[in-house]
């Protein structure tokens, strides 16, 4: 018998057929599904739909098709700027902001504008965020592995586009002159928002001005009709520059490999008495309370016990006896455990105390010793290892700088295999 061909026979059906076509190849729950959606697209017929299910999606028609883009940008100024792909369209919608605050804020504590001006340029900035980090990658990309180590040493940046640095320049001047009119009272919101813009940006020059300008700026007051300057008193302790917003801007600095601006960082947030007293009121408050609270606590314990827990002395003698011990267990064991915590070194990685620092002072600049450790674990070798062979006058200024507030780097019998 002979055997036919495919392209021959003509009255088998799909299921017999030896090529089978796509549709008929899938499922049965498939193709119904498929043949459901196919009817419910058709216009034809479409009238066989349910009443509801036909109301249901000419009101999405309609209501989609009344959306406007302006509305959806309006409501969504972040996705309308990265909408905006090039760096000059970006650096141009701070614009708005930026008149509208020198328009309004001649007579008036302008914090309102200033702070609606500074989200408009935060919005830019993370916008243009991805787009540097692009150039930067290609840049380094393109370069030698030689360039790369001399940048990494140096702190030198490859040159990226010009319309991204036109673009990061004029966002970064915007910011800096929002909060430096006088007008502007410089609040801890203020300063945040302008640390996360150059943040973004990677533009730490600023930052240390800032914080001084966050220390000793006037607050404009309105007083009789007349805006008025009050003066400040920097050392306050409101005054103080809260730790996650000088962290933020320590870690910018050193990312953007800028020495003299991450130690200026280091000594308007962290060398200040604004910052140690504020120190102070959170942290040492409670236990000073407490402290100050313990002898009454220990002579209602002592008396408990003379009255009440012993038969064998009379209540004075008793009283005496369980004050001694009481306190005696209080105060030695709660010795050793303050000395303990402020003598402790687990924290410390390359930057360490110089010896005969009382522990009191340890405790209270142990924040600006953090910051240095992690400015000296940036500026020299990762491994562990090489600890101790870094040389250059960044380095040795680093390390002299570090001797004269009284800590040491690279300690010799605190580094790897010398103890």
């Amino acid at each position: 018998m002979r055997h036919l061909q495919p392209r021959r026979i003509g009255s088998v059906c799909q299921f017999c057929s030896p090529t089978l076509p796509r549709a008929a190849r899938e499922p049965l729950i498939v193709r119904s599904l498929n043949t459901k959606a196919t009817t419910s697209r058709s216009p034809t017929i479409r009238r066989l739909a349910p009443s509801s299910l036909v109301g249901a999606r000419a009101f999405a028609t309609a209501s989609s098709q009344t959306e406007s883009p302006q509305s959806s940008n309006a409501t969504n100024p972040t996705k309308a700027l990265r909408k905006s792909s090039t760096p000059t369209e970006l650096a141009n919608s701070i614009d708005g902001s930026r008149e509208q605050f020198l328009a309004g804020v001649e007579n008036i504590h302008g914090n309102q504008l200033a702070s609606h001006a500074l989200q408009s340029c935060l919005q830019a900035a993370s916008a243009l965020h991805p787009q540097l980090r692009r150039a930067q990658s290609q840049a380094q990309a393109s370069a030698s592995r030689l360039a790369l180590l001399g940048a990494e040493r140096t702190g030198s940046k490859f040159a990226i586009n010009a319309d991204l640095m036109a673009a990061s320049d004029k966002i970064s001047q915007t910011a800096y002159q929002l909060v430096s009119h006088k007008n502007v009272e410089m609040t801890s919101d203020i300063l945040e928002l302008y640390v996360n813009v150059q943040a973004q940006l990677g533009r730490p020059e600023t930052l240390p001005a800032v914080f001084e300008l966050y220390a000793n700026k006037a607050k404009p007051q309105m007083r009789n009709g007349q805006l008025q300057y009050i003066p400040q008193n920097p050392n306050g302790a409101a005054k103080a520059i809260e730790k996650p917003v000088a962290d933020l801007a320590l870690a910018t600095a050193i990312d953007a490999r800028n020495l003299d601006a991450a130690l200026g960082i280091t000594e308007a947030a962290f060398c200040v008495k604004a910052f140690k007293r504020q120190k102070l009121l959170k942290h040492a408050t409670a236990p000073a309370i407490g402290l100050a609270s313990l002898p009454f606590g220990i002579y209602g314990l002592a008396t408990a016990y003379a009255t009440y827990w012993q038969n064998t002395m009379d209540v004075s003698t008793a009283t005496g006896v369980g004050i001694a011990g009481i306190s005696g267990y209080f105060f030695v064991t709660g010795g050793l455990g303050i000395i303990a915590k402020l003598s402790a070194k687990e924290q410390m990685r390359r930057v360490t105390w110089l010896p005969g620092t009382p522990l009191r002072f340890r405790w209270m600049r142990e924040e600006e010793r953090e910051a240095l450790d992690k400015i000296a674990c940036a500026w020299g070798f990762k491994e562990s290892w090489r600890h101790g062979e870094e040389s250059g006058p960044d380095w040795e200024g680093l390390r002299e700088y570090m001797g004269y507030r009284q800590m040491i780097l690279d300690r010799v019998e605190f580094m790897e295999g010398m103890n």
